[in-house]
Parts: C-alpha cells; sequence; structure tokens
C-alpha cells in the first residue's frame, strides 16, 4: 500500500501552493542552523584573512573590517526573518560580500596559488549553500556570484590551454556540477519526504469524506486549548447530531446521506471557523468553544442550528446540539459525556434546537 502510495505521487509535481509551504516550513526548521553556518563562514574568512594578511605584511585592514561588520551585520539580521523568501534575498546578499572578500583576500597570494585556492573557495560558497533551505533560483543566483567572483582564470595567469589550467577547468566543473545536482537531488527529497508526511497526517487528523478535522484531531487539540487557557476562562463542548439521518439514508440511500453530512460539516466550519470543530463519527459532530460568553455561545449554536435549517438544498435537515460548560475539574470525555447527555435532552425535545447540560440531566 505505502509503495502504491509513493509511486502515485512522484509521477506528479507538487503544486506551487504546497512547495511553498514546504519552503516555509524547511526555513523555519533549519533558521538557527543557517545562523551557525553564517558564523563558522564568518569565522572561517576571518582566520584565513589574518592569515594571509599577516604573511603578507599589509594587516588587518580598514576594508577587512568592513567586509567583517557587513557579514556580522546580515547574520544578526538573519535572526529577525521569518519568511522563506526574505532569507534568499539575505543569503544572496551574504555571498555577494563574502564571495567578494575572499576575492580580495586571495589576491594576496602568490599568483600561482591563486587558482587553486580559488576552486576551493567556489566549492566551499556553493556547498554551504547546497545545504541550507534555498530555493531554485536564489541557490543559481548564488552559483552565478560564486562563479563570477572566484573565476579561477580570472585576473590570474594561468591559461585554460596549458595541462595545469586544464587539470583546474576540470576539478572546478566536477566540483561545481557535484554540488548543484546534489542540492537538487537533496531538494526533490526533502519535498517528497515532506509531502509524504503531509499525507500521512492528513489521513490521520482529517476525516475522508467531509475533510474536516476527525476525533483524533479534535480531543489533541482541543485538550491543547484546554490545558493553554486557564480554567477561569469558559470553556464550551458541544455535540452536534443530525435529526432522522437514519431516515435519510433509508429512503434516499446513502450517496445522499453523505451530501448531507458533506453540507452539515461545511456549516460547522463556516460558523465555527475561530474555534475547534470534527466529525466524530457517523452523524456526530463536536465543537470546542473557549475564552466566550454564555451569551456568545448561545449565538453560534442558533446561527448554526438557522444555517443548517436554511439550507437550500433539495434534501434538508436540521440538527441537535447539547452543550457543556467545562467546569474545573472536568476532563474532555466528561465533557463529551455531559454533552451527549443534552444532546439526548435537545433530541427528545423537539429536535433542531441546543440544550445545556444541567446536574439533573446525570439521573
Amino acid at each position: 500500500m505505502l509503495k502504491t502510495i509513493e509511486t502515485e505521487i512522484s509521477k506528479h509535481a507538487a503544486p506551487p501552493a504546497l512547495q511553498a509551504e514546504f519552503a516555509q516550513h524547511d526555513f523555519e526548521k533549519l533558521r538557527n542552523f543557517c545562523r551557525l553556518t553564517y558564523a563558522a563562514s564568518i569565522f572561517i574568512w576571518l582566520l584565513f584573512d589574518l592569515i594571509i594578511s599577516t604573511k603578507g605584511g599589509q594587516g588587518f585592514t580598514g576594508l577587512s573590517m568592513l567586509f567583517m561588520g557587513t557579514m556580522v551585520t546580515i547574520t544578526l539580521i538573519l535572526g529577525f526573518i521569518r519568511n522563506y523568501r526574505h532569507f534568499d534575498v539575505l543569503n544572496v546578499i551574504f555571498v555577494a560580500v563574502i564571495t567578494l572578500g575572499i576575492r580580495l583576500i586571495i589576491m594576496g597570494l602568490p599568483q600561482d596559488s591563486q587558482p587553486v585556492w580559488l576552486v576551493l573557495a567556489t566549492a566551499s560558497i556553493l556547498y554551504s549553500a547546497s545545504i541550507l533551505p534555498l530555493s531554485r533560483w536564489a541557490f543559481l543566483t548564488s552559483a552565478v556570484i560564486a562563479g563570477l567572483m572566484l573565476n579561477p582564470f580570472g585576473l590570474t595567469f594561468v591559461s585554460v590551454m596549458d595541462l595545469r589550467g586544464t587539470m583546474i577547468l576540470c576539478y572546478y566543473a566536477f566540483l561545481s556540477s557535484l554540488t548543484i545536482y546534489s542540492f537538487f537531488k537533496l531538494r526533490r527529497v526533502k519535498l517528497y519526504n515532506y509531502t509524504m508526511s503531509k499525507l500521512l497526517v492528513n489521513q490521520a487528523y482529517i476525516d475522508a469524506l467531509t475533510e474536516i478535522p476527525n476525533r483524533r484531531s479534535f480531543m489533541t487539540r482541543a485538550g491543547s486549548v484546554l490545558r493553554a487557557q486557564p480554567r477561569e476562562h469558559d470553556h464550551y463542548l458541544a455535540m452536534i447530531d443530525i435529526d432522522n439521518f437514519k431516515k435519510i439514508n433509508d429512503r434516499f440511500g446513502h450517496d445522499i446521506g453523505d451530501e448531507v453530512l458533506k453540507r452539515t460539516a461545511s456549516s460547522i466550519k463556516a460558523v465555527m471557523t475561530d474555534h475547534e470543530y470534527a466529525r466524530l463519527g457517523g452523524e456526530e459532530f463536536a465543537v470546542y468553544v473557549s475564552g466566550v460568553r454564555r451569551a456568545d455561545v448561545d449565538a453560534l449554536m442558533d446561527t448554526l442550528c438557522r444555517r443548517v435549517r436554511e439550507d437550500p438544498h433539495e434534501h434538508p435537515v436540521t440538527i441537535s446540539i447539547g452543550l457543556a460548560r467545562v467546569e474545573g475539574h472536568d476532563t474532555l470525555n466528561q465533557a463529551l459525556a455531559n454533552a451527549d447527555k443534552a444532546l439526548y435532552v435537545s433530541k427528545n425535545s423537539g429536535k433542531d434546537r441546543f440544550t445545556f447540560y444541567a446536574q439533573d440531566m446525570g439521573a
């Protein structure tokens, strides 16, 4: 089964929206790693600059301080960036600054050794960029900048036509091609894994028919809200049931029944968009409302009942709702049980209404 799903996914390119979602997710997960990479790059550049400037006799110049300050500033800015697109732009700027700084440093070396150092610097820059959460254009732009700034045949005495130049060119092309290929291959694998994990999560936490959260998702998210918000705030749990749903299935068939479920789920989603909601199973749904007044809950439930009742469809339905206030000592399961008792009262009092749980319903 898993192999079949993998084969099916591999046949289709990820839509742009999913690619953007993946890029943002990848950047958020690797933001600290990006800062570490920048810091390590600055340290290596500084060490290299100190060694070369010391041997060359010019010392640590004001220009070196300017480059150092610029790269440190970019690294600090990275800490405030939250969007992957902004990181793409920032990385291009960082690559432009550090490659120019490297080029100026290498120009202080003997002419014979410059091409080798330029090739190594290019490979290092490309490798660093390939492991960062960059988009295609940002990586390719970084590769072009590195290729132009650190060209081993530019401003050097090495010719492509001689044996040494040919060897350097082959090594340069091999390292660059391998790194670029690795970036695209790694990015494709990471996008594929993200797509697979998102699909599996959706299957585990989203109801396939109505495309709203299922019971597992509801219990997790509602429990999280209950733990996060103080019990002094009002918490309400609602159990929702479609009236006479079995008769609809028996009379019109399961296709119509499925359509009714989808319409009801759509109404719940529209009215309860700011709250937690789910399909618990069958024709039962649940809603968790927190941080609102009793009057607001009344208004929400009244709106939901009216929206379902007045839905202009060939097979109209109504819903019954049972509500329970989550008290300070209640668990989520206890609140569900209380809401279910209130739902029973709504069902036996004429349907198409909502009822709040009271202590005397326990009997």
